[in-house]
């Protein structure tokens, strides 16, 4: 989930403004700025939502239908969740500020260009063992991401780093547990 035009600001890590708290499901409609994906039937809209100060990037279950956003939407959302909060201090990660009900959740705005072919040559020449070094991190954490070959899972960062993004497939173990040894390289 790139940015094309000028990047907002990112949120500190001093907070998420709003006195720490979450915006609302009330509040969505109107702080919502631009829906930089809207979600296939079985996938959740991702907002970027303004705060003061600063934007967060919102994943919305919300407007699939009930049968749906209470079945598969909220398991993709636990397992995504999970996820996150296996990776909490990943560099490569946007952090998770919190979960805004059943069917959303709130993280970290990290702008940045899709991976693709058309960046070829306008990437540092050390994108590609950061990347490893990213996912390398990701796995001692027992996180399996299980999307990465969908480059659009992966941004490159204005500093020529790599964003790991898009956690609902991922599968966590415990790190350093037998399954993660033997399934994580």
């Amino acid at each position: 989930v790139g940015a094309a035009t000028a990047a907002p600001p990112r949120m500190s890590a001093a907070g998420m403004g709003l006195d720490g708290r979450l915006p609302s499901r009330e509040s969505l409609a109107a702080r919502t700025r631009t829906c930089l994906q809207r979600g296939e039937i079985r996938n959740p809209d991702v907002l970027l939502v303004e705060v003061p100060g600063a934007f967060v990037v919102v994943k919305d279950f919300r407007p699939r239908p009930a049968w749906l956003r209470q079945t598969l939407g909220r398991m993709l959302i636990w397992r995504e969740l999970r996820a996150y909060r296996a990776l909490a201090g990943h560099p490569s990660v946007p952090r998770l500020f919190g979960r805004i009900d059943a069917f959303a959740f709130a993280m970290e705005y990290r702008p940045g260009v899709r991976l693709a072919r058309s960046i070829a040559g306008r990437v540092p020449g050390d994108l590609p063992a950061a990347l490893e070094k990213a996912v390398h991190a990701m796995h001692d954490r027992g996180v399996a991401h299980l999307d990465l070959r969908h480059r659009s899972n992966v941004l490159v960062d204005g500093e020529g780093a790599p964003v790991l993004l898009d956690f609902a497939s991922a599968v966590c173990f415990r790190p350093g547990g037998l399954a993660a040894r033997w399934l994580l390289p």
